[in-house]
């Protein structure tokens, strides 16, 4: 028996039919808008950034028309986001709420957790895989240190502290701006030592720093007396999903210690990003 098509009385009769044959001929295959709809995402996605609507546009092979309309729906639920001016789209945070609730959700600890016991034993200090959720920087997994002279683990402010932190910086250097400045927003620029940056426009001068060296730098601006290196783990997309970071008191930070972790530090996140596909 035919599937039954839902209308209305006042709906023309050869609107239903027509609704009916897209039904059928769809039957067992797909439906063409939602297959528009996620060639949009897997765009957006792989872009890692903004694009404009013409590029979209081109990038799917949809026309114009089509693709702003697809955009809308998908604005209107919370999978993209708009930048301030409505020139430019991207990825929505609907996408990682999502991700965030599925069952699976920490199979990134247990992919992780090899190369972060491999860090910490290479460097005997404490290391940390973190995520950004929302605006809240969150800790899945901490390897403390082998020294008797360790860093604390402190959790009051953890998850209000992106901009203070090694590895919150090392993700938020990778976000597009529109996505900074939404977190910005909710956390501020808390100072929690007086080397926390607590300027926006200093902040963004050391996100583009950041972005050029490939790794991030803590001194002592999270926690008195605490260094930090941290480096951004990317997904098969390109996206950054994650950070890997390794402290140490300052007491204990030789050039030559620090560039031992940095370099570590970088290979580990490098490791990581390869297993999750990322050719980055």
């Amino acid at each position: 028996m035919p599937p039954q098509v839902p209308h209305t009385a006042s709906e023309p009769a050869a609107t239903r039919r027509a609704g009916l044959r897209s039904i059928r001929v769809n039957d067992g295959r797909t439906i063409q808008s939602v297959d528009r709809a996620i060639d949009v995402l897997e765009v957006l996605g792989q872009a890692g950034g903004e694009l404009p609507l013409k590029e979209i546009a081109r990038k799917t092979g949809l026309n114009v028309s089509t693709c702003h309309h697809l955009l809308a729906t998908l604005v209107n639920r919370g999978y993209v986001e708009r930048s301030r001016l409505g020139r430019l789209y991207f990825i929505g945070g609907k996408i990682s709420e999502l991700s965030r609730r599925r069952p699976g959700r920490f199979s990134l600890v247990e992919l992780a957790m090899p190369e972060l016991r491999r860090l910490n034993q290479e460097t005997g200090e404490a290391v940390d895989l973190s995520v950004l959720q929302g605006h809240q920087l969150v800790s899945l997994a901490r390897l403390e240190s082998s020294h008797p002279v360790v860093v604390g683990s402190p959790t009051m402010g953890v998850s209000m502290a992106a901009h203070a932190t090694a590895g919150g910086k090392a993700i938020l250097a990778w976000l597009p701006e529109p996505e900074i400045d939404k977190v910005l927003t909710k956390t501020g620029l808390r100072g929690f030592t007086d080397n926390t940056i607590t300027d926006t426009q200093a902040l963004m001068a050391e996100l583009r720093k950041i972005r050029l060296n490939g790794y991030a730098s803590d001194y002592e601006e999270f926690q008195p007396g605490v260094r930090c290196i941290g480096s951004s783990v990317r997904d098969y997309n390109g996206a950054v999903i994650a950070a890997v970071s390794c402290s140490m008191p300052e007491m204990r930070a030789t050039t030559e210690l620090v560039e031992k972790i940095c370099d570590a530090v970088c290979s580990c996140a490098k490791v990581l990003c390869e297993r999750l596909g990322s050719s980055d």
